[in-house]
């Protein structure tokens, strides 16, 4: 990601986010709120950008709709943008949910992009802290984004601008709400792919040496095929194209044991862990439309000891 610029992957996600709360039945993950942090500048420029790209991502596709930009657009989202965002969203907040009623009193985001959580949520505001990380130019244009559509910032929800390849301090020296013997539960989404596996690795190290025993994390990674499977539609290798013509090239992929190994070595076991397979089963059974799970992309719920 270039040094003072905002995440054009997490405008691309949030754009995905509001699709599908707008135009999808049924519902995987309804963001209701992301649609009001894109202005309709921006959905339409998306939009368009989506639909004249047809012949980047599917030439048969395009003439098959070729005068037919809302079904054009209806594909390239649903095949290509919205699967993984949504479903990983679905996941991670039905886990978190469930570790709230567990005892968990502080949420840490890592990658937050426009997530709207706390904004979705406000009846945990007195009993849920939230930390939003993320690079300082994403974050402030979320602020101003915030700011434009009158969103108040609630006294629950911290900012802390990090750049994740930078080395990592203690979690509990980022931030003075942030409370160390307090149960945490994190989120990693969308982050594993674009730093490296020594990152990646320092940073679970880092998370959990000061959190209490129960805290945990879930997070998606990509498989050890990445970078050799083309998938339906041939679209994990337009994924991968599309993230490096945005300059944020995917850098890392793991096999389930490279992983399993990296997190037990930060004290973490893993409780649940979503194949592809287990994912569609989850999340897009019983579809009538182009949904379905990205191939290559994994989920885990991982638990400190």
């Amino acid at each position: 990601m270039e040094q003072n610029k905002s995440s054009i992957t997490s405008l691309i996600s949030a754009f995905a986010r509001a699709y599908h709360s707008q135009y999808d039945t049924p519902k995987i993950f309804d963001d209701f709120i992301a649609k009001d942090l894109i202005t309709e500048e921006e959905f339409s420029k998306i939009s368009e950008n989506m639909i004249q790209g047809i012949s980047f991502i599917n030439q048969d596709i395009g003439r098959k709709f070729q005068n037919q930009p809302d079904e054009i657009l209806k594909w390239i989202t649903q095949v290509q943008l919205s699967p993984t965002p949504l479903a990983r969203a679905a996941f991670c907040e039905q886990v978190l949910l469930h570790e709230v009623v567990l005892g968990v009193k502080q949420y840490v985001i890592l990658g937050a992009g426009l997530d709207t959580f706390c904004f979705r949520y406000p009846e945990l505001e007195n009993s849920l802290k939230i930390f939003e990380i993320d690079h300082p130019a994403t974050q402030e244009f979320k602020k101003k984004r915030l700011a434009d559509t009158h969103f108040q910032i609630p006294g629950h929800l911290h900012f802390i601008p990090m750049d994740f390849s930078n080395k990592w301090s203690d979690l509990s020296l980022l931030d003075d709400e942030f409370d160390g013997d307090k149960k945490t539960f994190f989120s990693l989404l969308g982050v594993s792919y674009y730093i490296t596996k020594e990152e990646i690795s320092s940073l679970f190290n880092h998370l959990f040496t000061n959190v209490p025993p129960g805290s945990s994390i879930v997070l998606d990674y990509a498989d050890e095929k990445l970078f050799e499977e083309k998938g339906m539609y041939n679209r994990v290798e337009n994924m991968l194209k599309m993230a490096s013509a945005g300059g944020e090239p995917m850098q890392s992929c793991f096999s389930y044991d490279e992983l399993e190994n990296m997190l037990e070595k930060a004290g973490l076991l893993i409780y649940e862990h979503l194949s592809p397979t287990k994912i569609n089963e989850r999340f897009f059974n019983n579809r009538s439309d182009y949904l379905t799970a990205f191939e290559t992309i994994h989920y885990i719920h991982a638990v400190k000891k």
